[in-house]
């Protein structure tokens, strides 16, 4: 599998005249060999040259942490006192053009740019966003392993198996990202638990206000999934509404209807062959003609996989058609600042037989005792 990636790469660098790649921190690191580089400022990097083996420039201290592969790349490690950025740029020798990770520090880029002067420096998500963003048969089935899971933690939400009146948004919040784990995520990336005038902000952070009777609770969640032979996992990500205590007003349950219809519009529309922003369109038409345009503040989705935001991006200017393989999650939302928001989301994969939602469980509005 890794091998195909790394040539379907070095096809990708000869179409855009890239004479070598520089796989850092993120997701292309473990896409092309499998390994996941610590957020540290010592450098790890992998330099993919067009046309000659890959190397694997790493601390010495982490060297035992990856599973060597020689027919993939080689392993240089590199002591304290040794200037890693001078590694790499010996292993690059003459390159003309050298894309770089999105997410490599910035100290190391700064550092390549003074040793490389005449190397021009490109984004490496130009070569490797699109190869990452159609999944093959292996990363769909690590999608549905992820979403399953997600969805069985919303089905014990649904359920009422996790109190919510009377806990801190923060203490829910912590209950969700326990059971993720004892659903099989290796770990959480977020959790939001959004009570109330809160759940207006789309990224809330859960809190200690406490959740009161009468109110609503959006509830948006995910992380990585573990796969068997503990290489990088893939990404979970859904979001579920919750009433809890009492009956929801009329208002909420309309615009709650609203959205529900806007999310299954969007998921029917994600075809192969239709440009991400129709399905965009799709969900805003929806919610402009009741009245809520200026109320969905943000793009109808993102792409997914090793990494929780990637291409492609469901948003209007993006002309990009869906191909077999992307994934993307739907999840158009409402949000009446100071009073009250809502949003859906599953994760999606387009297919040949047309799109497929990895996340099942109940999308109604779940109303719960207090």
């Amino acid at each position: 599998m890794y091998a195909e990636r790394l040539a379907r790469t070095r096809a990708a660098m000869a179409d855009a005249g890239v004479d070598v790649l520089l796989a850092s921190v993120g997701p292309d690191l473990p896409y092309l060999i499998g390994y996941e580089a610590m957020p540290l400022p010592r450098l790890t990097m992998l330099v993919v040259p067009r046309d000659a083996p890959a190397t694997l420039v790493i601390p010495r201290l982490e060297v035992a942490r990856v599973v060597e592969r020689g027919d993939l790349f080689a392993i240089r490690g590199w002591d304290e006192t040794e200037d890693p950025v001078a590694i790499v740029a010996d292993l690059c020798g003459p390159a003309r053009t050298a894309a770089v990770g999105d997410q490599t520090w910035a100290r190391h880029v700064v550092d390549l740019v003074d040793r490389m002067p005449s190397t021009r420096l490109r984004r490496a998500d130009l070569i490797t966003g699109p190869l990452r963003a159609r999944k093959d048969a292996f990363e769909i089935d690590q999608l549905r392993a992820a979403g399953a899971a997600a969805d069985r933690v919303a089905a014990q939400l649904q359920a009422g198996e996790v109190r919510m009146v009377g806990r801190t948004e923060a203490e829910v919040s912590e209950e969700i990202s326990r059971r993720l784990l004892a659903e099989g995520h290796a770990h959480v990336n977020f959790a939001i638990v959004a009570a109330g005038a809160n759940a207006a902000s789309p990224h809330h952070h859960a809190s200690d206000r406490v959740i009161q009777a009468g109110e609503v609770v959006l509830c948006d969640f995910g992380g990585v999934y573990a796969t068997p032979d503990g290489t990088p996992g893939y990404c979970s990500d859904t979001t579920r509404m919750f009433w809890v205590g009492g009956t929801p007003p009329a208002e909420f349950v309309e615009l709650y209807d609203v959205l529900h219809r806007a999310q299954a519009a969007a998921v029917a529309a994600a075809v192969v062959g239709t440009p991400c922003e129709d399905v965009d369109r799709a969900a805003r038409s929806i919610i402009a003609e009741a009245g809520y345009g200026d109320a969905f503040i943000h793009r109808t989705g993102h792409g997914i996989g090793l990494f929780e935001h990637e291409d492609p991006y469901i948003v209007a200017g993006n002309r990009e058609p869906l191909v077999a393989g992307n994934a993307f999650s739907i999840e158009p939302g409402i949000y009446l600042d100071g009073r009250f928001g809502a949003r859906l989301e599953d994760i999606v994969v387009a297919t040949a037989d047309g799109p497929e939602p990895m996340n099942r469980s109940d999308h109604g509005l779940t109303v719960l005792d207090a």
